[in-house]
């Protein structure tokens, strides 16, 4: 059995256990019904999108009640110095399998560029998929299979995006510094500041994809440009989404008073992810729009 707050005389307990719980089991079958219906859904069969919308629905309502039971333990003291070393290294191998996550589409960036397609238009493989292949990046296949598109270049809302996470990232620094000093006015009033930010960038976003997608003529079926492209920044997108809304969650959470100057890792968590993304966001600028 766990130790209570109680049983150890209002001190956090060594290491607090908690009970049987259903939020996994939940969460599991919210996933479940969202990537079946997902399939469905793609392809055209029905009840594909109602699953995808009804395991959507589950999801947000498990995590949100997983979320509350973990910040009430907080909050109740029941985090020890043993458990909060725990979520920090989970916090820490979350990122790192992030991390790999993006290595793996970079690397596949890398590869189709640098690898595959000056050796397939080398002498010895130079017909290997059509007559006259050449190392042009990107390509349009033979007979003008792909239609012909434009890429999307660094200016000017590539450059505004990074403006916009790097002042996120020192917002969010500024914050963190405020909430460490106990002026938590200041910190509220900045952290406040990076959401809007975040959100922002998401907007940009949106509105650059519909530009690619109108003017440009850029889609996911592009070619391998297009695919990677959407699939870099499109996951990259998804996770600001994923930060600015936990960074919202960890505002309210501060203007409630939950943290404290020495007690505060949910903002430190949520701060290491946001920064995380603005560091891939860096790759991404660099390798997907200047070169």
């Amino acid at each position: 059995m766990s130790a209570t707050h109680a049983d150890t005389g209002g001190k956090a307990p060594y290491y607090y256990v908690p009970g049987d719980s259903p939020h996994p089991i939940r969460t599991s079958i919210s996933l479940l019904f969202m990537f079946f219906g997902a399939a469905l859904w793609i392809n055209s069969m029905f009840p594909g999108r109602w699953m995808f919308l009804l395991g959507v629905a589950g999801l947000f309502v498990s995590l949100y009640l997983w979320f509350s039971e973990a910040i009430r333990e907080s909050e109740g003291g029941l985090n020890s110095k043993r458990v909060d070393s725990a979520y920090r290294w989970s916090m820490a191998w979350f990122i790192f399998s992030e991390v790999m996550f993006f290595s793996a589409f970079f690397g596949a960036l890398w590869y189709a560029r640098e690898i595959t397609t000056p050796m397939l238009a080398d002498i010895d493989h130079q017909n290997l998929l059509w007559p006259g292949f050449t190392a042009h990046w990107p390509n349009f296949g033979p007979g003008g299979i792909v239609e012909q598109f434009k890429t999307v270049g660094p200016f000017w809302l590539p450059t505004i995006n990074t403006a916009l996470l790097l002042t996120s990232g020192l917002t969010l620094t500024i914050s963190h510094h405020a909430l460490r000093a106990d002026q938590r006015g200041k910190a509220i009033f900045w952290l406040a500041a990076t959401v809007i930010l975040g959100f922002t960038f998401v907007w940009c976003q949106g509105y650059e994809y519909w530009h690619a997608y109108v003017d440009l003529n850029l889609r996911f079926d592009s070619g391998i440009y297009g695919s990677l492209f959407y699939i870099l920044t499109g996951f990259h997108g998804f996770h600001v989404i994923v930060g600015a809304s936990i960074l919202t969650v960890i505002l309210y959470r501060m203007i409630r008073g939950h943290f404290t100057a020495d007690h505060h890792f949910g903002f430190e968590g949520a701060a290491w992810y946001w920064h995380f993304v603005d560091v891939v966001w860096l790759g991404l600028y660099i390798y997907v729009y200047w070169t």
